[in-house]
């Protein structure tokens, strides 16, 4: 079993562009996400993120709820238009008063391939293996189970918004 990476596929039944807007604006991928950004992403932007729950599915918002109001950073990496989107953070940092800004952070990346039916959605996060042992086994299960939701977030997002 690779303990170091996650990766998630979603066919997605919409226009690259429409893809890639869902993903690379910050305020539409909030939206399905379940997080408020403090402005647009960009590449080398620290960005600041609170968890305000999903808009797309009342099931997944309830889970998401506990956590609501939980601010953490990211740092937008690469963004190649249509293509590849990707960013740092810390995974699974929702732990009260803990400072994970000295700890290493793991790469989340976003890649957009044509398929037959539509745009194949590959998410990627990679980097486990450098959490600190005290939290990376519970740090990995929370986001190998939270990708698997977020690709059908944005399966949904994509089947209802314009």
């Amino acid at each position: 079993m690779n303990t170091d990476r996650i990766e998630k596929k979603v066919l997605l039944r919409a226009p690259r562009n429409r893809v890639w807007r869902a993903i690379a604006d910050s305020t539409e991928f909030g939206a399905w996400f379940g997080m408020k950004f403090d402005g647009p992403f960009a590449p080398g932007a620290k960005m600041r993120a609170t968890i305000v729950g999903t808009t797309v599915d009342a099931e997944v918002a309830k889970l998401q709820k506990p956590h609501e109001g939980i601010s953490f950073e990211i740092v937008i990496e690469q963004m190649e238009p249509e293509r590849l989107f990707s960013f740092r953070w810390h995974p699974h940092a929702i732990e009260p008063g803990h400072d994970y800004s000295a700890e290493p952070t793991t790469l989340v990346a976003f890649e957009l391939e044509e398929a037959e039916d539509g745009i194949l959605l590959t998410v990627t996060e990679s980097g486990f293996d450098q959490i600190p042992l005290a939290y990376r086994a519970k740090a990995f299960a929370a986001n190998e189970a939270g990708w698997a939701i977020q690709v059908r977030l944005i399966e949904q997002y994509l089947g209802h918004a314009r």
